[in-house]
């Protein structure tokens, strides 16, 4: 039998390290807890009603956009709108909020890849996040298509495929089993006929140097998952608390108990402790 294991904090998204399976911590204010050990094992996480803001520390009594208060919710740059709609960057028109943290973030290359999860999608990412962004959306195949030189012309590019295919993940079909696999190389060249008449049109107004074709090898990617859920229920620490039960794996930022599912990622910023 393993050592018990108490620790408490601020909750952050899990760190994760590209491995067979992936390697997961669960990161608790200045504590790393290795979990993949903890599978088959009665987990509990208990949220203690305090939340932090992940990025200033403020007690706040309600979180936004996974873990900020509503003062930095309102006035970060990584809070704008045009971090989940790219393709609305407004740095140009001079009213981006930061716009500092805009040239060390979206001013930085960024490649645009389709990835399955749920199924096939679209998305984009600084290449400093491949493979986590990958992982965290519990991709189990990934496919970088485009380089592109910053996160606007990204999100354009996006804008034009996902004509044809999702930008979205299913998150409760994500947790429910293995994606089919994908041919991935033939769902990219399917995609690239498709889209190639907007795609032209955009080369068109970018630079020639800013629209990258890659030819890289698909990504495969294996969860630590025992057994996956017949049902997803989700687990929302404001009504339920504590959360509790056997852990039958990891998988995105989600922890799978045999009771239900959790983000972790939704409750940055919640103070919580861990005992297995």
């Amino acid at each position: 039998m393993g050592n018990a294991v108490t620790i408490d904090g601020n909750l952050r998204k899990m760190r994760v390290a590209l491995d067979t399976p992936v390697q997961y911590q669960l990161v608790l204010g200045e504590a790393l807890q290795p979990i993949n050990g903890l599978l088959g094992q009665h987990v509990k996480l208990t949220y203690h009603g305090e939340i932090h803001c992940v990025h200033c520390g403020r007690k706040t009594n309600k979180s936004f956009a996974q873990g900020y208060c509503f003062p930095c919710m309102r006035s970060l740059a990584e809070c704008d709108g045009c971090i989940v709609k790219p393709e609305t960057c407004h740095f140009a028109a001079g009213t981006c909020r930061d716009e500092a943290w805009a040239k060390d973030h979206c001013f930085q290359p960024h490649y645009v890849y389709l990835a399955n999860s749920s199924g096939l999608k679209v998305g984009i990412t600084r290449g400093s996040q491949i493979p986590t962004r990958w992982i965290d959306q519990g991709a189990t195949q990934a496919l970088a298509l485009f380089k592109v030189a910053n996160r606007f012309h990204a999100g354009l590019v996006e804008v034009a495929l996902k004509a044809y295919v999702a930008d979205r993940t299913d998150w409760r079909k994500m947790l429910k089993g293995i994606s089919e696999p994908i041919d991935m190389i033939a769902a990219r060249d399917q995609l690239l006929s498709q889209a190639q008449g907007a795609l032209d049109a955009l080369r068109d107004r970018l630079a020639v140097d800013e629209l990258t074709p890659l030819s890289d090898a698909p990504l495969e990617i294996a969860f630590p998952v025992d057994e996956y859920p017949a049902k997803v229920t989700s687990f929302n620490l404001d009504k339920t608390p504590v959360v509790e039960g056997t852990l039958l794996g990891i998988k995105g930022q989600y922890l799978i108990f045999d009771s239900g599912v959790i983000n972790i990622r939704k409750f940055g910023g919640y103070k919580v402790s861990l005992e297995a």
